[in-house]
């Protein structure tokens, strides 16, 4: 595909039908979209497309939406195009690492292999930026690290990615400090870490360790934080003051967060509060079986959140397909969005807060000047697409088309 063309006749949300001040549907129209160098440099809604000699593709009607941010997924961890196997049983965390270093050196796949294939699966879905968290412990070295980096390197022009330098195992008590040191010099992006109360048996001692990494190598860092109730809620509330005195403001995410959702009103709205200070970042897989952050009195607060698949086919879980649209439509489904205003609205969740139309319905995406990292939806409008996981029929990273097909347009007159 040229680094200059037209997409013709594309789908875009023009505002909400309004009924008694209630939201219900969604009005679109059809456009001309011209793409130079990635950028998105001319929008002709419902007008005459302009003599040409570029390039046209035919975006056959389909709805144009963001692609999405997948921001928690561990692609050293998969078992993509190894043979079927279910989850061993394990006691804890703890017990599921040990799982993990016998099963993962034994495949007949190499970490390389396993992170092409959910790589280009995720790609597939819409993803076009992914943070992974990569395992960093010394049994591995940086073996896992390199493998994905190897990966990452080749699909540079097709995705953006952040690597997370985890520390599965523990930070201390793995003894993985130097390693993780070692993988932030090798190009990781951000620290991890792991339930610094009660893996690695030193919550203040794990965060600190976590806090100076991170301004030794001005990073931000990213959680994996599974403890519940008060454990989980204080370690949260100490990491978002150790961000604030250490300057990490609006650098630093908390995985998982499961303790958010099982903690008092009171307690909620005061973390809350320091979270928006500290700039802190909830990431959520939305989980079925136990309590999770409670999103809506979160953004009520004023708290970023972000949804990612978190496992996919692991030593951990046997489920995940890898769309993280999918996750989307499961947090409408936990917290009963099933409006046609409250489900477009949860697209924002996987597309780093990009939305096609903002609260009151004015068109905001696309617009001139845009990075032109979109995908060609088989839906009506975002709503439809969150609720029934529509298909991605073309995939755009930087103006590039990277997963799916286009045909080619004939000359149009107007649409």
């Amino acid at each position: 595909m040229q680094s200059s063309y037209w997409l013709t006749r594309v789908r875009l949300e023009s505002g909400f039908q309004l009924e008694e001040a209630q939201v219900m549907g969604t009005t679109t129209e059809l456009a001309h979209i011209h793409i130079e160098q990635g950028v998105i440099t001319e929008i002709v809604r419902g007008g005459k497309l302009p003599e040409t000699i570029e390039p046209m593709w035919d975006a056959e009607e389909l709805l144009l939406l963001p692609s999405l941010t997948e921001k928690h997924v561990h692609l050293d961890k998969t078992l993509m195009g190894t043979r079927w196997q279910a989850v061993r049983p394990a006691a804890g965390v703890p017990g599921r690492c040990e799982v993990e270093k016998q099963v993962l050196p034994s495949l007949p796949l190499s970490v390389e292999e396993r992170a092409e294939k959910l790589l280009r699966t995720l790609l597939g879905y819409g993803s076009t930026h992914v943070r992974t968290h990569v395992d960093i412990y010394p049994e591995a070295g940086l073996s896992n690290l390199e493998g994905v980096e190897q990966v990452l390197l080749a699909h540079r022009n097709q995705l953006s990615y952040e690597i997370v330098a985890f520390p599965q195992h523990g930070l201390l008590r793995s003894g993985a400090a130097g390693l993780v040191k070692d993988a932030m010099r090798q190009g990781a992006n951000l620290v991890g870490g792991v339930d610094p109360a009660t893996v690695d048996g030193d919550m203040e001692r794990s965060l600190q360790a976590m806090v100076e990494i991170a301004v030794m190598f001005e990073a931000g860092i990213d959680l994996h934080l599974h403890d519940a109730g008060e454990v989980g809620a204080g370690t949260i509330h100490r990491l978002a003051e150790l961000t604030l005195e250490a300057g990490l403001v609006g650098k630093v995410a908390v995985s998982h967060a499961f303790s958010l959702g099982d903690i008092e009103p009171a307690r909620l709205k005061e973390l809350s509060a320091l979270l928006q200070e500290a700039g802190i970042t909830i990431i959520t897989s939305v989980p079925l079986r136990r309590a999770m952050p409670p999103v809506p009195e979160l953004r009520q607060y004023g708290v970023d959140v972000a949804v990612g698949c978190d496992n996919i086919y692991d030593t951990w879980q046997p489920f995940g397909n890898g769309d993280v649209l999918e996750r989307a439509g499961r947090l409408a489904e936990r917290f009963g969005w099933s409006s046609e205003f409250k489900l477009s609205r949860a697209l924002q969740y996987v597309t780093d807060g990009r939305l096609p139309l903002d609260d009151d319905g004015h068109p905001v995406w696309p617009k001139a000047g845009d990075r032109a990292d979109m995908m060609l939806v088989q839906a009506s409008c975002s709503a439809e697409a969150v609720a029934r996981r529509s298909a991605r029929k073309a995939v755009f990273y930087n103006g590039k088309l990277v997963a799916g097909q286009l045909h080619r347009s004939s000359q149009l007159s107007s649409l």
